[in-house]
């Protein structure tokens, strides 16, 4: 049996199972039963022998690397922040902009992913281009490559800010392909992961990334307030940390000799005490991700969420997710994600999810449309139980 069969529907693992059919992992996930019990471990740790004897700063160091197994990254280009919004703050304040410099997103990002832009257009005068959402085929909404592409292909564009995966409508992008586009160029790329990382394949060195953030409470499965942050090792000394605190700099445990060096690593961006509790339950999380492994994962939300749009369409709902995949040199490839919106004409979707609350399914509304978001442990079962519910 693979390691990833003993966890599918395992109650024991992820006792969210034997209360609710939890379709949201792209809002907050319930944590492995694992990661309550590390936070647990420390609470009471922390009570009994406060700091004394313990190990949470290995436990961490050891997450720092995992974390750049799952991205492809070397643990020094990864950095701790607290969620999403902090590691995008991180380069919206960390780059020396010049008035007029331009910026390229889409219209339809998270607004983690739009606010620190749009506070740079009030202060430093950059130019944002926001590219539109299209409306395809059978109600499709995704917003084209090229499109995002032609927007890029300025001279003075200097990043182009975008979410792996799209939190309404589920469009997972081409990163390879922007990333690409944009390191023959010269221009930096920037990526909202929190949708992505912990369900789907994610290469920064393949597909060009030269910043990644995301917090660690959707697909990564950990607790709110603990995220990871990712530089490239090229462009670490050339990002200046948003915060300077006791942290960023070289011999910071040296608290008798105050001496302005900061680290060289991506250490540099984290200026304070770490969310200690947060983190090891982030890295109780991952390690249950990587005895899955990231290709079986990414292969059982597939499976899942190609069951539910199957039976969806049976069922005369528009699936507004792009559903196309394909592969390219061995890896999972295409715009399909673990996000299914979906919608009816003339259906109040609010009063849709209340009255499928009532009966033990928890899914989303975005956009005035259903979500359903399913992560590896749910079962073919719990998928089947949706759609009559929805039927």
């Amino acid at each position: 049996m693979e390691a990833i069969d003993r966890l599918i529907g395992n109650e024991a693992e992820f006792p969210i199972l034997g209360k609710w059919h939890f379709f949201n992992h792209a809002g907050v996930a319930p944590i492995p039963r694992r990661a309550a019990d590390a936070i647990g471990a420390y609470a009471m740790q922390s009570a009994e022998q406060a700091y004394i004897d313990c190990h949470w700063f290995a436990t961490i160091d050891q997450l720092r690397q995992n974390v750049a197994k799952l991205m492809n990254a070397t643990a020094d280009e990864i950095a701790f922040v607290k969620n999403t919004s902090e590691g995008l703050a991180l380069v919206a304040n960390g780059i020396d902009w010049r008035p007029g410099d331009r910026i390229v997103t889409t219209a339809v990002e998270y607004p983690a992913n739009a606010y620190p832009w749009l506070d740079l257009v009030e202060r430093k005068g950059i130019e944002l281009i926001r590219v539109p959402e299209e409306v395809r085929e059978e109600g499709v909404r995704l917003v084209p490559l090229d499109a995002i592409l032609r927007a890029a292909d300025a001279p003075r564009t200097r990043l182009v800010t975008i979410s792996h995966v799209e939190f309404a409508s589920g469009q997972r992008h081409d990163l390879a392909a922007i990333g690409k586009f944009c390191r023959d160029r010269g221009i930096r790329l920037c990526v909202d992961g929190i949708q992505s990382l912990g369900a789907l394949p994610v290469d920064v060195r393949a597909m060009n990334i030269d910043y990644l953030s995301a917090d660690g409470h959707k697909w990564l499965l950990g607790p709110e307030g603990a995220g990871v942050f990712y530089c490239r090792q090229e462009l670490i000394e050339q990002t200046h940390p948003a915060l300077i605190g006791w942290l960023n700099v070289q011999n910071a445990h040296d608290f008798d000799h105050i001496e302005y060096r900061l680290k060289k690593d991506a250490g540099r961006f984290e200026c304070g005490t770490y969310n200690v509790p947060g983190l090891l339950g982030l890295k109780a999380s991952v390690d249950v991700l990587m005895e899955a492994g990231g290709q079986a994962v990414s292969g059982q939300v597939q499976l899942l969420t190609d069951r539910l749009v199957v039976g969806l369409k049976g069922q005369g709902w528009v699936v507004v997710s792009p559903r196309e995949r394909g592969t390219e040199q061995g890896a999972e490839k295409g715009v399909w994600s673990g996000i299914v919106s979906f919608v009816r004409e003339g259906l109040d979707a609010t009063a849709t999810a209340k009255r499928l609350k009532g009966d033990g399914i928890e899914l989303a509304v975005r956009g005035g449309r259903l979500r359903v978001s399913p992560h590896f442990y749910n079962t073919v079962k719990q998928m089947d139980r949706l759609l009559e519910a929805l039927g």
